[in-house]
């Protein structure tokens, strides 16, 4: 009856962990996104948030693990060792870093919520791109599960997506 007490057994949530939303916005499921590459999650699952604040916060502890010239992505590895890639609208990397102001370093150790970059959406739209927000898995071997986003408007810093880790290490 209380074999949850015992030492050693796991529940099904005991790898579970929540991703926080990295922007105000509408929280929407990756397979709204408006790139294939995306929606068909060829890169991994995820979320994705349209923006309505320029600022762009980390949605997990983690390090600063790759850092584009062009300003608009951002990779950040937790200490489980998943790997979070913050892609910034679509085909902003033609933009050359323009509508972004980098706030972080390659390998700089971040906390959830912490300000990363600003973008400003507002360039990125009149540059005839969409700038919706993506948080991609890009080593999904790590997860056993990607839970379902519940769509909605979220603020930065709400649990956006929560995931289940495998049991092995």
């Amino acid at each position: 009856m209380f074999n949850f007490f015992k030492k050693g057994h796991k529940s099904s949530d005991s790898a579970a962990s929540v991703i926080k939303a990295p922007v105000d916005g509408d929280l929407i499921p990756i397979t709204e996104v408006s790139d294939d590459v995306f929606s068909q999650k060829m890169l991994g699952d995820g979320f994705a948030v349209k923006p309505s604040s320029k600022e762009i916060f980390a949605p997990v502890d983690g390090k600063i693990s790759t850092l584009f010239p062009t300003k608009h992505a951002i990779g950040i590895t937790t200490k489980e060792g998943l790997e979070i890639l913050l892609h910034l609208g679509i085909d902003t990397v033609e933009l050359k870093g323009e509508p972004f102001e980098v706030h972080v370093a390659q390998d700089d150790e971040v906390k959830a919520g912490q300000k990363l970059i600003d973008m400003d959406i507002d360039a990125v739209t009149k540059s005839g791109r969409d700038n919706t927000v993506i948080v991609v898995y890009t080593n999904m071997d790590k997860l056993k599960e990607v839970k379902d986003v519940n769509p909605r408007k979220v603020a930065h810093g709400d649990d956006a997506q929560e995931i289940v880790y495998n049991d092995e290490d």
